[in-house]
């Protein structure tokens, strides 16, 4: 089904009749939907009656079931009541497929409890209410629409599913948060970017806007300024959590003005989820020194489904914790606490490299660039058989005069080997930079 109202429909009726919904994305290569349903297997699959012929030509799809007709069905209230006789608070709620570093979709699978705990937490952190008018950016296919969908329900507000083709109208798109009065948005921080980078905010500012809150990639804080200017009675949130942990499990308030060349912290855990740092030794490393993000809490989803081997690498016991099973989650994401005590994102384990000797974090290279009042957006890519970094990024500048400023900022082994300009940043279907395309293009590159 495409993302709209009804599909919201069709998940909360799934779900109200003791099964879980897994969300495919109509628009995705054929390839991949085959794949998905061969690996699931679905007893049922419910499409819209536009998409029923492109359902029929897949495989696997179990009984397919039109939307158009389950909304006419009577209910059947008994059965009802008995699902909720036997429904328990770890059974699933919904499987959401995530690209997997391998190449292949592993699905993340989510429970009640979980999703009751995430939402009452995030809801009582970003202080959502009736009032609350959010405008929805993420796809119906991940996780993160949870915030806007779940919270609507709760509060009874009101949730926009922004059309997709006004993220590339930056003009139309605020006109539009204007139009229906939206108070809170919950974006990916490239979509914010994009708005902000192309100066779409001094031509129409966000008239109603009280709540930004923001995820999934490192905000720069240019961009970040650019917002506040635009929208200064808003509350900014920078917003950390892997799906595998039912989304957001970390919060930061924006208290405080950053120099261009920092990071926002990601602050602190949400209530009933506690967050710490791991060494290579599986040790709590000093204060100040890097270690990799670990959670623990009811926030955990239950693992992969039907893939033990990935569940049990990445949700392994606690090794604090010799006494009784304790189930943690490993991130693969690199952390350290400032002087502030707050927790600030390093750099994923994949983007800290052996460089000339040295360690590096490619972040570091990205924040230096974004720094620069050109440039739009900057990803940096390792290629390993050259040992060769790649800086791709979006602006004015030629890649010789973004160099120049890089040597005045960055020591000599943390140049890059190669700039890239682009006329655009690649993006996923979900709005964040496309790391996997651009490391195509760097082994290509000559």
């Amino acid at each position: 089904m495409e993302r709209r109202a009804e599909t919201i429909a069709v998940f909360l009726g799934i779900v109200a009749s003791g099964c879980f919904y897994v969300p495919i994305d109509p628009q995705s290569p054929r390839k991949r939907m085959q794949l998905l349903l061969e690996k699931l297997a679905p007893a049922a699959c419910v499409c819209s009656t536009d998409l029923l012929p492109l359902a029929q030509s897949l495989s696997q799809t179990g009984q397919l079931l039109d939307c158009g007709n389950l909304m006419n069905e009577q209910i059947d209230w008994p059965g009802l009541n008995g699902v909720r006789t036997r429904q328990i608070d770890t059974d699933l709620i919904y499987l959401v497929f995530t690209s997997g570093s391998t190449g292949t979709p592993k699905a993340v699978a989510g429970c009640h409890r979980a999703v009751i705990d995430y939402m009452e937490g995030l809801c009582q952190v970003l202080e959502f209410h009736r009032d609350t008018v959010f405008g929805n950016q993420t796809p119906l296919y991940v996780d993160a629409c949870l915030k806007e969908i779940i919270a609507a329900l709760k509060y009874g507000a009101c949730t926009y599913l922004i059309p997709k083709p006004l993220f590339l109208q930056p003009v139309k798109l605020m006109e539009f948060l204007n139009s229906q009065k939206i108070n809170t948005i919950c974006w990916v921080a490239s979509a914010l970017s994009l708005v902000s980078a192309l100066g779409t905010l001094e031509k129409v500012q966000p008239e109603y806007l009280r709540t930004v809150a923001f995820a999934s990639e490192v905000f720069p804080i240019r961009q970040l300024r650019r917002w506040q200017a635009a929208a200064p009675k808003a509350r900014f949130f920078n917003l950390y959590g892997p799906t595998e942990t039912t989304g957001i499990c970390c919060w930061y308030e924006v208290d405080r003005e950053f120099a261009l060349e920092q990071t926002l912290p990601i602050g602190r855990p949400l209530p009933n989820t506690d967050v710490f740092l791991l060494d290579e030794n599986n040790r709590i490393p000093e204060p100040g020194a890097p270690g990799e993000i670990c959670i623990r809490g009811t926030r955990l989803t239950m693992g992969y489904y039907g893939d033990w081997e990935s569940t049990q690498r990445a949700f392994v016991q606690n090794p604090l914790n010799p006494h009784y099973p304790e189930l943690i989650y490993r991130t693969g994401d690199v952390g350290r606490y400032n002087t502030r005590g707050e927790l600030e994102f390093v750099c994923r384990k994949d983007n800290q490299i052996k460089h000339m000797g040295h360690r590096i974090e490619l972040g570091e290279i990205e924040t230096a660039a974004t720094a620069q009042e050109e440039i739009q957006a900057a990803c940096c890519i390792y290629e390993s058989n050259r040992q060769w970094i790649f800086l791709y990024y979006t602006g004015d500048l030629t890649s010789g005069a973004l160099m120049s400023r890089l040597r005045e900022r960055l020591p000599r082994y943390l140049l890059p080997q190669r700039l890239c300009r682009l006329d655009a940043m690649p993006l996923t279907d979900n709005g964040k930079i496309d790391r996997k395309e651009l490391k195509q293009r760097s082994e290509q590159h000559g």
